[in-house]
């Protein structure tokens, strides 16, 4: 008979900065207190090139490059450029230089072409993930608002059956007992 697997303890895989784990820390400390926050592109850019002047400016120009080459219409006029030099190519390659005619094809062609592609690719994944991460930022702020008023309700229910143990506990101590009451012995 096989012996059950046991199961390794798991690891965090994830490297966090210490801003989140103290934020982790506090949300779990302090449900109530936790606000659930929407990131946005915007908000992480100054992250990746700086928040100043320089910073700014090189994310500016790298969404506008990436806007007007990610698209369907440059990888058209990719292609059309790339095969302005096909005939050379390929009268390289029939004459036996295959070298020009697989550099023709890997850096004239697959590059040239595939790049805008690849691009317009990741802009469609790029809004499905954005669209994603505006729906479940909904959802969990729902689920928090809903996790916020169970705990309200919780406290009200605690401090209401402490309230009642102390009446059943100044009953008892008049001698009063109540029918099905626990007495607590």
């Amino acid at each position: 008979m096989e012996q059950p697997k046991t199961r390794e303890p798991s690891h965090e895989r994830r490297i966090s900065s210490k801003e989140h784990r103290a934020e982790y820390a506090a949300a779990k400390a302090s449900p109530a207190d936790h606000k659930p926050r929407l990131i946005t592109s915007r908000s992480v850019a100054p992250v990746v090139h700086g928040a100043g002047a320089v910073g700014r400016f090189n994310s500016w120009l790298a969404v506008h490059i990436t806007r007007a080459v990610g698209t369907m219409w440059a990888a058209y006029i990719f292609v059309l450029i790339a095969l302005i030099s096909l005939p050379q190519a390929y009268h390289a390659f029939v004459t036996g230089d295959t070298y020009v005619g697989i550099a023709w094809l890997s850096q004239s062609f697959l590059q040239l072409v595939l790049l805008p592609i690849i691009i317009v690719g990741q802009n469609v994944i790029s809004a499905s993930q954005d669209a994603r991460a505006e729906a479940d930022h909904i959802t969990l702020t729902t689920l928090h608002a809903i996790n916020v008023q169970q705990l309200k309700m919780l406290e009200q229910q605690r401090t209401m059956l402490q309230q009642q143990r102390e009446i059943l506990d100044l009953l008892q101590k008049r001698g009063i007992t109540l029918p099905g009451a626990d007495t607590g012995a």
